[in-house]
């Protein structure tokens, strides 16, 4: 029998960390040895929070979750995930969009680097719930409260506060 210790990175940009990505992490710390919540840097995307702020909100989050550690990453995924040594890439499935994009980053991932991709769908609860939608339905001043983790929701108010009002303005 191989002994082999499975290491996983869960990439993401977490701007910010909703409770769907902790259903995930939190399932897949049971299925591995290690799980990484790889937080990357996006040149394409106009973040709420920096990287090191999103580092500082998730690690404060799966604190009480074995055998999982947070780090941030530039450049390609795959890239990163050689770098570590990791031998999956965990991703969460929501709907049949994400089935049809994810898919096709996985095959990709796996020609290129040879990693291979496991797919968690996440809990019913949570299958509406993105970061791009939690950040418009906060900047309209929706509550999001029970969708992100209350140490996320705390510092998002204090994110809002300091953004100017206009509602036409880049997140």
């Amino acid at each position: 029998m191989d002994n082999k210790i499975v290491k996983a990175v869960f990439p993401g940009s977490f701007d910010p960390i909703t409770n769907g990505h902790l259903d995930v992490i939190k399932r897949g710390a049971k299925l591995f040895d290690e799980v990484i919540v790889a937080v990357g840097r996006s040149p394409i995307k106009n973040p709420f929070f920096t990287p090191e702020e999103r580092v500082e909100m998730i690690k404060k989050v799966v604190a009480d979750i074995p055998r999982v550690t947070v780090e941030s990453y530039d450049g390609l995924t795959v890239e990163y995930a050689a770098k570590i040594k990791a031998n999956v890439m965990l991703r969460g499935l929501r709907n049949l969009t994400d089935v049809q994009y994810e898919f096709q980053l996985a095959m990709t991932n796996r020609a290129v680097a040879g990693i291979e991709t496991v797919f968690i769908m996440t809990s019913e609860e949570y299958g509406f719930v993105s970061s791009t939608m939690i950040r418009e339905v906060a900047v309209l001043g929706g509550d999001v409260s029970k969708l992100i983790p209350a140490e996320v929701y705390e510092k998002l108010k204090e994110v809002l506060k300091n953004r100017p009002k206009d509602i036409n303005c880049s997140y």
